[in-house]
């Protein structure tokens, strides 16, 4: 830590006596009448321009080495931090080129360096179109490489092929960032100010069963909520639940014929999901019942108090079985269905008449929004709202009294048309600016079985999502033991592990894939210890995890040797795990923008594979061979291991996974 203090002080100093020599070179140009002057001065103009931009970078350069002397906490965006760099080079070595494209992305191949700006070849097409000029991509490299400021963290650059920029970091920034990860821990990336989120998932439907196809709305929305609370956010998880319309006039009525005395005596409803077929059948074959459900309706809508009662026994059975599967899976919700809403319909239905949107169709009120080919019905003929409505004053709510700067709801690919329209007229009536607020629509493909068909039990019917959960709990349990881990852990261990693995298999399966893609469910494969599983990536990270365990390094020793030893990075495994363990940030970064979660997932299966090549070319802790002693420990692989574990955990995390210690 010292030396690195004393090359800090070193830049420092080195970087003071350059802004003052830059300072009056600036001085200097102004004296000779450079600044503002005829054409035949530009090339003094443009060495000013230069000079003034490299002086500003410098400034820039000085408070963050200032800033870094104070040991800043937040994990550096390497990417990013290197976009800067270029953005700045390419802005002195062009400066009258407005908006110059910008590609920054980590090199393939090691070959190549570590990073590779690859701006040239389209700063040669656009300096062609605009200006007539013919510069080889080549040339443009070069005049950006000249053109980089003094930073921290490039150690040198090579100019390649066509016009490529290979980038190499210097490994004392390197092993800085990893050691600073160690003391603060795993913290996230600077993305701005802090936004308040609502994010809107799960939503099953009252007096239905949750099944399969919920799974991956709870599971998906659950994890961009970890991600967006992580970087600092103020997140409001929403469960938009089917609480509210017309199904509930039939399910009342059918509770007033079986329980007449529910008012008094809590009816014992077992089996939500047949007492809903029940009055299903009824509705659909007994008229007279059909009528009276009607009516039901009336008074639900018109808050009569006993069927409001009625209602409320209804949805508490049914939250009862919902919480069973939030609890499984470890989801924390807020409860705020379509009944929420019902206040303010007329309100909405007011503001789009006032604001002359409203057409009026075989007694239907409905809304034409600019670009979507089908209209919004905000009122039935009957005088009845719809989902429209509903969706409408879910977002107003949303954008007016939560003030939402972000809106993301996790709903199956197929609503995208209504949430592109719901949106659309959102705008349309001002309710929001899509360059201030962001609201949008992730949708999500559906789960197929083995056989490429939507999943389904072998009577056909839909899957039961508890019914999957306890089957994942069971099948974990027998992969355990048939690898005897029953003979090696404790009862309490065991079961830790078996719920790991069984949620976090099941999870991660869902999460792997692109969500905007269908995905088969199969429990062979999600709970194989092969390749880009869970059930790998949990092994691999207990593995990691008992490391200094075996060589009798506490965590207390751990902390002190991270404020302590400085991180080697001299053998190629060594370098390429700690790039890759420094990337957490860039892909956090991406996700934030795609909300596109197997990016972290095929993250965290190169970073575990990266460690085993790791691990199987360097010694991290050397013993005896007859003896089995141990002779040395090589601390900095130590930390390099705890490193590694430390961004799996956090990466699991976001993930919804626990993981254990023992497996």
């Amino acid at each position: 830590m010292e030396v690195q203090a004393a090359q800090c002080a070193e830049r420092l100093s080195r970087q003071e006596k350059e802004i003052k020599f830059l300072t009056v070179e600036i001085d200097r140009l102004k004296n000779v009448g450079c600044v503002g002057v005829s054409p035949s001065l530009e090339g003094l103009r443009e060495e000013n321009a230069k000079l003034k931009y490299r002086l500003n970078v410098l400034r820039k350069s000085l408070q963050e080495e200032r800033n870094r002397g104070k040991q800043t906490k937040g994990m550096i965006n390497i990417n990013s931090r290197l976009q800067g760099i270029f953005g700045a080079a390419i802005k002195a070595a062009y400066p009258d080129l407005e908006n110059p494209p910008l590609a920054v992305t980590p090199s393939q191949q090691s070959r190549f360096g570590d990073y590779q700006c690859n701006s040239a070849m389209s700063i040669s097409q656009i300096l062609l179109k605009t200006k007539e000029q013919k510069v080889s991509p080549r040339e443009i490299a070069d005049k950006i490489a000249r053109s980089i400021p003094d930073n921290e963290c490039i150690e040198r650059v090579e100019i390649a092929g066509p016009g490529f920029i290979n980038v190499h970091l210097k490994k004392d920034f390197v092993s800085r960032q990893l050691s600073n990860m160690l003391v603060n821990g795993v913290q996230p990336p600077a993305v701005g100010e802090k936004k308040k989120v609502v994010i809107d998932f799960s939503s099953p439907n009252i007096a239905k069963e949750m099944h399969v196809g919920h799974l991956r709305s709870t599971i998906i929305g659950d994890s961009m909520c970890r991600l967006f609370e992580f970087v600092g956010c103020d997140v409001l998880r929403l469960n938009h639940l089917g609480d509210w319309g017309t199904q509930f006039g039939m399910l009342i009525a059918h509770l007033q014929d079986k329980f007449p005395d529910y008012l008094t005596v809590s009816p014992p409803i077992g089996d939500l999901q047949a007492f809903y077929k029940e009055s299903k059948r009824r509705f659909d074959t007994e008229e007279e019942f059909k009528k009276r459900a009607y009516q039901c309706v009336v008074l639900l809508q018109s808050k009569n108090p006993d069927f409001i009662k009625a209602w409320k026994l209804i949805c508490d059975v049914s939250r009862k079985e919902f919480q069973k599967i939030y609890e499984y899976l470890d989801i924390s919700i807020i409860e705020r269905g379509e009944s929420y809403y019902q206040d303010r319909m007329n309100d909405i239905v007011k503001e789009f008449e006032e604001g002359g949107f409203v057409q009026v169709d075989d007694g239907r009120k409905i809304v034409f929004v600019p670009g979507c080919s089908i209209p919004l019905t905000i009122v039935k003929s009957d005088g009845g709202f719809t989902y429209d409505t509903s969706d409408l004053a879910a977002v107003k709510q949303r954008l007016v009294e939560e003030k939402a700067d972000v809106i993301i709801y996790v709903v199956d690919n197929g609503q995208s048309v209504h949430f592109q329209t719901v949106f659309a007229a959102a705008q349309m009536i001002g309710w929001y600016d899509p360059k201030v607020t962001r609201v949008t629509h992730a949708g999500f493909g559906v789960v197929l079985g083995e056989d490429k068909k939507k999943f389904k039990t072998r009577s056909g019917d839909t899957v039961r999502l508890i019914d999957l959960l306890e089957e994942g709990l069971k099948r974990s349990m027998d992969k355990l033991k048939e690898k005897e881990r029953d003979k090696v852990l404790t009862p309490e261990e065991l079961k830790a592990a078996q719920i790991s693995v069984a949620f976090g298999c099941i999870k991660y399966a869902d999460l792997s894939h692109n969500r905007t893609n269908d995905y088969i469910f199969s429990f062979d494969k999600m709970l194989d210890d092969r390749g880009n599983t869970a059930a790998y990536l949990l092994y691999a990270f207990t593995r990691i995890r008992s490391i200094a365990r075996l060589a009798n390094i506490d965590e207390e020793t751990l902390q002190k040797s991270a404020r302590t030893t400085e991180i080697i990075l001299d053998h190629e495994k060594e370098w390429k795990l700690g790039k890759c363990i420094l990337r957490f940030p860039e892909i956090l970064e991406k996700i934030f923008d795609e909300l596109l979660l197997h990016t972290l997932c095929d993250y965290l299966y190169e970073l575990a594979t990266t460690f085993t090549e790791f691990y199987d070319n360097c010694y991290c802790v050397e013993k005896d061979r007859q003896t089995g002693k141990i002779v040395k420990v090589n601390m900095w692989r130590l930390l390099l291991c705890e490193a590694t574990a430390a961004v799996m955990a956090k990466g699991f995390d976001i993930l919804g996974i626990k993981p254990v210690q023992k497996m």
